[in-house]
């Protein structure tokens, strides 16, 4: 039993360490979307898109799950008909590498994915 309950406390402080960041998703979310669109639109499937634009369908995520938002943006964007976007969370410089990766996936197989990026200041790069 001792060694349960310190296993599931390690896996606790683990889990929280890496969930460590400076603002939550909804802090970019909302800085982002409030003068673009609305945020957390519900879809008729029960998922919700971000931030719905008059043209885009937004999905946000930390660097890390870049791979996640693009599938995500992709399903949003079937769902209402208007362009996939992600914005995609830089906190730290290593997050840079995974918004490269995005980017070449996004161009190696012609995704229709535009590719933003936020920081904590705001946005500093859109368009890809």
């Amino acid at each position: 039993m001792r060694k349960l309950m310190l296993i599931i406390g390690i896996l606790l402080i683990a889990g929280t360490a890496n969930a460590k960041h400076l603002h939550p998703e909804k802090y970019y979310q909302d800085l982002w979307c409030a003068d673009r669109g609305q945020v957390e639109v519900r879809q008729e499937d029960g998922t919700r898109v971000d931030c719905l634009t008059e043209c885009m369908a937004v999905e946000f995520d930390f660097c890390g799950k870049w791979y996640e938002s693009i599938t995500q943006a992709l399903h949003y964007g079937m769902l209402t008909g208007k362009q996939a976007a992600i914005v995609l969370i830089v906190e730290k410089p290593g997050d840079w590498k995974y918004v490269e990766r995005a980017k070449a996936l996004i161009k190696f197989y012609c995704l229709p994915v535009v590719v933003f990026v936020t920081t904590p200041k705001g946005i500093i790069q859109s368009g890809y």
